[in-house]
């Protein structure tokens, strides 16, 4: 049964990688889709492809890193569609460095995004579910998010602070007020995100697991099967890696 069918979500990070095929699948299952993301190019040539396949879907650049810009975004989805059903917190950074390189401009980015985007789109969406008495709230975690490695530091703690996040939301929101809030956690998926590591001995490494990476589809399967559930149930955590993934 199609739980979701009318319903619409906002997907952060919807211009690329798991964003835009979590956008794809979100539409084929006849959501109203609002992509969100910096890439106003990326967003146009997703929205255009959706649109012509005969799906509902709109744009809207966003930098999740301002409140100012994510509230903008949750009212758009609210004006253009009439509720706002679903938040995909996908918008993310992984970079990998040693502790020793102090490589602290990519741990600042990495906390603004994965920690403060995720919550700066959350107290935008949140009032709307609020009021609908109703909502899903999807936060991308991470393998990382449940064990740590070497040169992955900084942003596995980004990760854990999601899971810690999420668990504090499924038993406030979902037990009180009937909002549904869990993740999807991916292992080495292949979404460019080698190439934007600056670090040069962690660019080496993240090139060398992404050989056994899976496709960003795989998990935006994942993702529909965790939000098309009947109300009265919460998937909490999903866990999907490569089956050669060895951590």
């Amino acid at each position: 049964m199609n739980y979701l069918d009318q319903k619409t979500a906002i997907v952060t990070g919807a211009s690329s990688g798991i964003g835009a095929a979590t956008a794809r699948e979100l539409a084929a299952q006849g959501v109203n889709v609002v992509a969100a993301a910096l890439d106003e190019k990326g967003l146009a040539a997703l929205v255009s492809k959706l649109r012509a396949a005969g799906y509902e879907a709109s744009s809207f650049v966003t930098d999740v890193t301002d409140a100012e810009q994510t509230r903008a975004l949750a009212q758009f989805a609210k004006d253009t569609y009439g509720s706002v059903d679903i938040l995909v917190n996908n918008a993310g950074l992984m970079l990998f460095s040693h502790w020793v390189d102090l490589v602290t401009q990519d741990w600042n980015a990495m906390i603004d995004v994965n920690i403060k985007g995720y919550l700066n789109t959350i107290a935008a969406t949140l009032p709307f579910m609020l009021e609908q008495k109703s909502g899903q709230i999807l936060n991308m975690d991470s393998v990382a998010g449940h064990q740590v490695g070497p040169g992955a530091g900084v942003y596995s703690a980004t990760k854990f602070f999601v899971q810690a996040m999420t668990e504090s939301m499924r038993k406030e929101l979902g037990v009180h007020h009937g909002i549904r809030v869990n993740t999807v956690s991916p292992g080495v998926i292949n979404t460019g995100w080698a190439d934007k590591v600056t670090d040069p001995a962690g660019r080496k490494a993240a090139h060398a697991l992404n050989e056994i990476a899976i496709a960003p589809e795989d998990i935006s399967r994942a993702i529909i099967y965790a939000l098309n559930q009947p109300a009265n149930v919460t998937v909490n955590d999903l866990i999907i890696s490569p089956t050669r993934q060895d951590w």
